[in-house]
């Protein structure tokens, strides 16, 4: 076993036990050996354990999120841009589809009731700021929301798609034909 580093080094290596084995799967034995830090390591870094772990790593998964996406959606001038770069940053954390999303993943899972708060706040954050910049690019409240809603759906639906498919680039033609239904060409700002 390794010399404990910080907790920050830890949280995203324990994110891809989630992923690959989801919560119940994700042994002390597998978060072990995917850290290199002993049981009394993680339980220093982490003294509630495995719910503190997947706490800390829906925590990162958020704020990675509100900087890249959240935060731009609802501020950038130009909503088209926003709305690109919305795409282009999931195309990027996704891998192209080849990385199931955490959160999605949580929210199927019989751990959902654990760790409500965090996944519902993440769905609507992520509904309300693109609702928020397609409003500035000229749609009305209730088509904003609705085209935000049908999009994020896209693209979850699309991740458990194309990973039970085996087809990465599916992931891609949907963030494609999603971005086009959306409608906003670049220096449409209403």
């Amino acid at each position: 076993m390794r010399a404990p580093g910080e907790r920050g080094e830890i949280i995203p290596k324990l994110g891809e036990v989630f992923r690959e084995h989801g919560f119940e799967g994700a042994s002390l034995a597998r978060i072990t050996e995917a850290t290199g830090l002993g049981k009394g390591s993680l339980y220093h870094f982490f003294p509630g354990g495995k719910d503190e772990m997947a706490s800390a790593v829906l925590d990162e998964i958020s704020h990675w999120f509100a900087e890249k996406v959240f935060h731009p959606l609802r501020s950038e001038a130009d909503p088209a841009s926003a709305v690109a770069g919305m795409f282009a940053a999931v195309e990027t954390y996704f891998r192209s589809g080849d990385r199931v999303c955490l959160v999605g993943a949580f929210a199927l899972n019989d751990v959902r009731d654990r760790f409500a708060g965090p996944i519902s706040r993440y769905f609507k954050e992520w509904r309300e700021a693109l609702a928020a910049a397609l409003r500035r690019g000229g749609r009305s409240d209730d088509e904003a929301a609705a085209l935000a809603e049908e999009a994020i759906a896209a693209i979850q639906g699309a991740l458990v798609t194309a990973r039970a498919m085996n087809d990465p680039a599916l992931f891609v033609r949907i963030l494609r034909r999603s971005e086009q239904r959306l409608g906003l060409a670049p220096g449409e700002n209403g």
